[in-house]
């Protein structure tokens, strides 16, 4: 019997990943990256790295904690790195690893997509909405 190494065992598993079976680890990835403050925290760092008031300027609507706990599960996922810089205050900066950049291409053009196309969305709303009240 041959032996297999660890890199062979994980390759073996990452082409054995289905994100369609319930108990695929990919599921749990797929449901942080669909999280609407992933999505636009990746995309605000995509230009380049931002510190945590310019990050929170930027992002209306996000609250201290939920900026913190989503910048803090981004970093343990490998996707952003944070440097500390001390100083009075203390200097925080976070930046996409080349993993986040390559994410970031993604989330960036969805968030792009949904910008040109939010009034054709609204306009199927009210047409569905207004159907559905006919029937």
């Amino acid at each position: 019997m041959a032996t297999t190494t660890a890199a062979q065992r994980r390759e073996q598993a990452r082409v054995a990943y289905d994100a369609f079976l319930r108990a695929c680890p990919t599921n749990e990835l797929l449901g942080r990256l669909s999280d609407k403050w992933v999505s636009l925290v990746v995309a605000a760092l995509s230009p380049g790295p931002l510190r945590y008031s310019d990050l929170s300027r930027k992002l209306a609507g996000v609250s201290p904690k939920m900026l913190t706990q989503t910048l803090r599960t981004l970093e343990r996922d490998g996707l952003l790195s944070r440097t500390v810089t001390p100083s009075v205050p203390v200097r925080v900066d976070y930046e996409l690893t080349d993993l986040g950049g390559s994410l970031a291409v993604l989330l960036t053009a969805v968030k792009d997509w949904a910008e040109i196309h939010i009034e054709e969305v609204h306009e199927a709303r009210e047409r569905y909405d207004t159907a559905a009240q006919d029937a």
